[in-house]
């Protein structure tokens, strides 16, 4: 501070302006320690609570216990408190067989934060003696979590008769079978590795999607194609079921787990979503079209009812073949007396059984009947048949092998129209009635009714009706701007379902999943962890049984939820797989929309919801729709163009409204492509709505000009009826006007289309004149290639010629050097020779000249050729013309 003063002082600079840093540190922070950790859980608790992260003593204690259940958790976290008092309930259930200890695995000094490195808390680990960890991942729920501590306690099933065969075999889950002979010893070949296999299984998959079991009676095994003890079989329903391949495939735990994962066929799938980010539900939307069922589920009950009935709904839906196995499990699934279970082995079809007329009728349908008719108190359901005839005549030559929809709708416009006919005093057998039709006097319709047990809380509501009837739907048609509500009976085509008191089983269901293209993937979700999301599709938020049925179509982009009135079972089940199968689908499409009251009702603009959409802009006057989203950013800019509307146009006359079409969905024929979207819906004339012009600007005085375009003058507000003659004259003139402008137009478009006449001509001449071309340069073509063939030949004998005239100078270029060589030995010759010839010349020359020859001369040392000895005169003369053809060769 006082360099800082002194340096101001210098400079001469007030001190007031000068800025003094003074920076203070330290060598070390201080920090203040974490708190030590304290228990987690209460001190009376059964749970065995490491609260120090004593990772060592946690392993010490498992090895001493048969059974342990290690929960990993940090205090802090919120899923951690959640799941403390499931595990305690837990612990109290089964504390006598498993040991529970809990462990902090968040404090910094505990050896459980030092080796483990959890992603996410809590973490559940359980060890069956040696082997483990087997890790849980299902829901935090005490019963879910007991029911799996059990599974591992117990991961093998023993089953000792026929009938746990058959509970074991018909399950909705794959079932492996093992056949070991405890007589011979107390631990047979094979057995430790089949069961860890069990273990492997459930440490793979949490959910234990395959059953392990074990059979030691011999005369059992047998039933199941199961001979030699350690033997493993795996059931199937549908294919062919298997005998793990010893000789091919080691004997061990993974392998056995393996084989049997990658084999298995499941007829539902069980979903448990974490409820966080996932693609659970898109992976499977993918497949195809998804059933949901969601039912009330406890793990730990003995029997489930319902499930059972839907397993039998798969089991017939997928049963395309008709295989006996499967009636014979669906016959004791049924709890209905059959023969003796002999074998799983395939065997021959048996014939069919006679079906009575009535089942072997060309088309039925099962009938709700809503309240409000006068036998809907005493006759829940009906049967109505198509072309059935009365007093044992033959049927109608109408008679089709499959169901028409129309003539379905209209045997139920005649069964409504006669419903006076089957008024009876209620009874417990079903009573049936024939009725004309209303398009042929000659032909008859059949109707078979009766109560039932559940039907007064599955499909009608004592409360509210399920269907309007036709008198209502007949007396709103004569209501002014106002059009009927769609049907919302439900149909069922080809429906030959007969109830179980009759004693026929249902023949058109069975193997449904093989006659239709679209077939249903089925998934089972507990309505008690995840009924929220079938209220997100569309289930009642209110209800005192949380069971609800969805059909989700990804492709199609719709889906449709059976009527929640109506109680979750086999019937209504098979019933609504039906009506989505069919080609002409009867089903309406759910529709999801958002709560009414949460609007104001006094306002200057409608908000439309899917709910009041039919009320609101097709039962009212001339209304003017705007579709719009949150997300859609020029929307709310119109909305002072639409205030401004609603304040200019009187309420008795247009309904200026909008809707959400984020937050509600709406029939097909009412979406719209592109927001935001302006529909006008005029009064009487609700079919012919008219589209706002995409390329015109949204403005007041447009829209005004749009909405008095397309209304209907007798609903606008009624003007002075005494007209003036000069209004008379103007309106003349201007139509007169109108009249002349069209002419003008209509003789433009003659000119028009005379000049197109002339062009047509001149394009039919350029083309005319393009082919005789096209046709001259074809000739052209074909002549050149012609000419390129011949020229071709040509070059090929050329060439043929120039190798042989190659080949000839080649042998005279070899014949040449053959002479060459010879010439040579030649001149070598030659000139030895007339070395030896100079030196007899040199010899002879100093003798004289008059010496006589001798008669007969001595024989010189000279050489001579071979075969002759000519004389040295006569060698020199020979030589001479040798001389002269040599200088010729050189």
């Amino acid at each position: 501070a006082s360099a800082s003063s002194e340096y101001c002082f210098k400079k001469k600079i007030n001190k007031q302006s000068c800025l003094c840093l003074l920076f203070f540190s330290r060598a070390k922070d201080v920090i203040i320690p974490a708190k030590p950790p304290v228990s987690f859980f209460s001190s009376r608790s059964l749970v065995l609570d490491l609260f120090q992260g004593q990772l060592d003593y946690a392993e010490h204690v498992r090895r001493d216990s048969e059974v342990v259940l290690l929960f990993f958790y940090a205090p802090w976290c919120g899923q951690s408190i959640a799941a403390r008092a499931e595990i305690e309930h837990a612990a109290n259930r089964l504390s006598d067989q498993v040991l529970f200890v809990a462990v902090n695995c968040w404090w910094n000094q505990g050896k459980c934060r030092k080796q483990k490195h959890f992603f996410y808390f809590p973490v559940i680990h359980l060890y069956h003696r040696s082997f483990g960890p087997i890790e849980y991942k299902g829901p935090m729920s005490a019963v879910y979590i007991e029911k799996f501590v059990r599974r591992v306690m117990k991961p093998l099933l023993y089953i000792p008769s026929q009938s746990e065969l058959l509970d074991f075999l018909s399950n909705y889950e794959p079932g492996v079978l093992g056949y070991f002979e405890f007589s011979s010893s107390p631990q047979p070949p094979g057995y430790l590795t089949f069961f860890t296999s069990a273990l492997h299984s459930l440490k793979k998959d949490y959910l234990g999607t395959v059953r392990f079991g074990v059979i030691t009676n011999k005369h059992l095994a047998k039933l199941v194609s199961l001979v030699h003890s350690g033997s493993v079989y795996l059931h199937r329903h549908f294919n062919t079921s298997l005998v793990f391949p010893r000789e091919v495939l080691n004997y061990t735990a993974e392998n056995i787990y393996k084989w049997a994962s990658e084999n298995r066929e499941t007829l539902f799938r069980w979903l448990r979503p974490h409820g966080g980010k996932s693609l659970l539900l898109h992976n499977e939307l993918k497949k195809g079209p998804a059933l949901f069922l969601f039912l009330p589920f406890d793990p730990l009950a003995e029997s489930h009812p319902l499930i059972d009935e839907i397993t039998e709904v798969a089991l017939e839906y997928n049963n395309c073949h008709g295989d006996q196995v499967v009636e014979r499990l669906l016959q004791h699934l049924r709890r209905v007396d059959a023969p003796m279970f002999q074998s799983l082995a395939p065997q021959p079809p048996a014939p069919l059984l006679d079906t009575p007329p009535m089942a072997a009728s060309p088309c039925c349908n099962s009938v709700v009947l809503p309240q409000g008719h006068s036998y809907s108190r005493t006759h829940n359901v009906c049967e109505l048949c198509v072309n059935q005839t009365a007093g044992g005549l033959r049927p109608s030559s109408a008679s089709m092998p499959q169901c028409s929809f129309f003539e379905m709708a209209a045997a139920l416009d005649s069964f409504y129209l006669k419903e006076q006919t089957f008024y009876h005093a209620a009874s417990d057998s079903m009573e049936c009635s024939n009725f004309l039709t209303s398009y042929s006097p000659f032909s008859y319709y059949t109707a078979c009714c009766r109560t039932i047990n559940r039907g007064v809380v599955s499909f009608i509501d004592s409360e509210q009706g399920v269907f309007e009837t036709p008198t209502l739907a007949f007396s709103s048609l004569e209501k002014k701007c106002e059009v009927a509500a769609p049907s919302s009976l439900p149909h069922i085509e080809e429906n030959r379902y007969l109830f179980p008191e009759v004693g026929v089983a249902s023949t058109t269901f069975t193997g449904l999943s093989c006659r239709t293209n679209k077939t249903l993937n089925i998934y089972l979700l507990d309505s008690n962890l995840f009924w929220l999301y079938a209220e997100r599709l569309g289930a009642p938020s209110s209800t005192h049984v949380k069971e609800f049925a969805t059909i989700v179509d990804v492709k199609e982009e719709s889906h449709y939820i059976l009527d929640p009135k109506q109680t979750l079972m086999k019937f209504t089940l098979e019933s609504f797989i039906q009506n989505f199968s069919v080609l002409y689908s009867p089903l309406k499409r759910h529709l999801i929309g958002s709560d009414p009251a949460q609007f104001p009702s006094q306002h200057l603009i409608t908000e439309v919801t899917t709910d009041t959409f039919w009320e609101v802009v097709l039962r009212r006057q001339d209304v003017l729709l705007l579709y719009y989203a949150p997300w859609c950013g020029f929307c709310p800019s119109l909305n002072h163009v639409f205030i401004q509307l609603a304040r200019l146009l009187p309420v008795d006359a247009l309904t200026v409204a909008r809707i959400d079409v984020s937050q509600n969905d709406l029939p097909w024929e009412f979406m719209v492509d592109r927001l935001p979207t302006i529909l006008f819906f005029p009064c009487n004339r609700k079919d012919l709505s008219v589209k706002y012009p995409e390329d015109l600007p949204i403005t007041l005085p447009n829209l005004l000009r749009f909405i008095l375009h397309h209304s209907d003058p007798a609903s606008a507000p009624q003007q002075s009826r005494v007209s003036t003659q000069d209004c008379l004259q103007s309106e003349a003139v201007l139509q007169q006007g109108h009249i002349s402008h069209l002419e003008r137009e209509i003789q433009k478009l003659r000119a028009e289309i005379s000049s197109l006449h002339r062009a047509q001509v001149q394009v039919e001449g350029q083309l005319s004149n393009a082919r005789r071309d096209e046709r001259r340069r074809l000739r052209q073509q074909q002549t050149l290639e012609k000419q390129h063939s011949l020229l071709q030949r040509h070059s090929e004998q050329l060439q043929a010629l120039c190798a042989q005239k190659a080949r000839e100078l080649q042998e005279l270029a070899d014949a040449s050097q053959t002479l060459l060589a010879e010439n040579a030995w030649l001149k070598i010759l030659v000139a030895t020779m007339e070395k030896k010839l100079e030196g007899q010349d040199r010899a002879e020359d100093p003798a004289p000249r008059t010496e006589v020859r001798p008669e007969h001369p001595e024989p010189t040392g000279a050489p001579q050729l071979p075969g002759s000895a000519p004389s040295p005169s006569n060698g020199s003369s020979s030589l001479a013309p040798e001389r002269k053809g040599e200088n010729r060769t050189d």
